[in-house]
This record gives C-alpha cells, structure tokens and sequence, in this order.
C-alpha cells in the first residue's frame, strides 16, 4: 500500500511543522533554512539515468554531461539501448556507467506501475538493475515519486548534517542514522530536505541536486 505523497508545497510545510513540532533542534534548523524547497522531479528513464550519471561526481560534472546527452538525443530508454559505448563515452560516461545505462535500458521497468508499489517492492524492483544501489532508489522513490516517508541514510551529507544538528560526537553511519530517522516517520523525505538545507547552511557546501 502507497502511503502519504508529497505534491506540492503545501506537503513539504506540514511536514517541516510536524518535524518542529517533534523536536526543536528540527524547529532551529528551519530559521537558518527558511521554508523547504519542493524537489519533485518527473519519474520514469530520464530521472533513473540523471541519478546513475550523478554517483560520484560533482553535481556540475553531472550536469555537464546530462546537457551532452541531451544534446545527442541520448536521455530516452529505446534511444539508450540502441546507443554505442563510443556514443555514450563522447558524452562523457565512463565504461562503469555506460554498462550501467545500457542495463537501465534493457530492464524495461514498468514506470508507470511503480507508482502504486509500496515503498519496499519500489526497492526491490530498481536495486535489481545493475548500478542502481539503495540510495540511488530511495533518492527516486523521494524525488520521482514523491514518497513522503523514505530516507536516504547512507547520504553522507545527511549524515554529516545529523552530527551537526543533533550534535553528535561522529557522523552515523548508514544503520544508527537509519534507526534516528524512523523517529520521524511520517515525514522522512521531508526531514531529508530539511537536513540537506541545513547542511548547505551550515557547511557551504553543495547537497544533491
């Protein structure tokens, strides 16, 4: 069963209120990040191979090669599976991902189907293709789909914006961070949001884009 979604900014307030309510270090964080962005993005192929393309770059690296792409007429999937490693490789993929593009191509998932999955079967289904972890499926089912009680604990910046925030002797790891979030259930993607504000506030640095 699909729980609550968020579609528009109305959501992403009641869930900041909620978080503030729930605890005031969550009510501090929002003066210094103002009110929340709403970061939906469409769902289906484009979104899952802007991800892939975004592991372990910068965020203006990914979009340079994303714009390259586009360019090409290389962000569809019957485009993609049709595409050669010399056509993917101009456009700056590297041979890891352009086999992980290829294998998105070829998995044929059911966009439209997802959206009635529940969370967990939304994991299932995505981390079995190749180069698709648990945070490139928990960062779709938050974005894509608009889940409003998933988290991504394995985000470093998350983790770093929790030590800062809660004020914690180490960042957590991926398990105690995850056990923290479930305190904020129903509004994990939304305390996601608001932990990655914080962390660009706190830190100067870029969260996802």
């Amino acid at each position: 069963m699909v729980g609550r979604l968020i579609q528009g900014d109305a959501c992403v307030a009641e869930g900041a209120a909620w978080l503030a309510a729930h605890d005031p270090r969550f009510a501090h964080a929002l003066t210094l990040t103002g009110p929340l962005p709403l970061r939906l993005k469409p769902d289906g192929f484009g979104a899952l191979l802007d991800a892939i393309i975004g592991q372990q770059v910068s965020t203006q690296s990914a979009a340079a090669i994303w714009a390259r792409l586009a360019a090409a007429g290389l962000t569809d999937e019957a485009r993609v599976a049709a595409a050669s490693e010399e056509e993917l490789r101009a456009c700056g993929l590297s041979r890891q991902k352009i086999r992980y593009a290829h294998a998105l191509a070829a998995a044929r998932i059911d966009y439209t189907g997802l959206r009635d999955l529940p969370d967990a079967q939304v994991m299932t289904v995505l981390t079995a293709v190749p180069g698709i972890g648990t945070w490139t499926a928990e960062i779709y089912a938050m974005f894509s789909l608009g889940r409003a009680d998933v988290f991504a604990p394995g985000d470093l910046a998350l983790q770093e914006a929790a030590r800062r925030l809660f004020d914690l002797p180490d960042r957590p790891k991926e398990k105690p961070m995850r056990a923290m979030a479930a305190q904020w259930s129903p509004w994990q993607s939304v305390a996601a949001t608001l932990l990655w504000a914080y962390y660009r506030v706190s830190t100067a640095h870029e969260g996802i884009r």
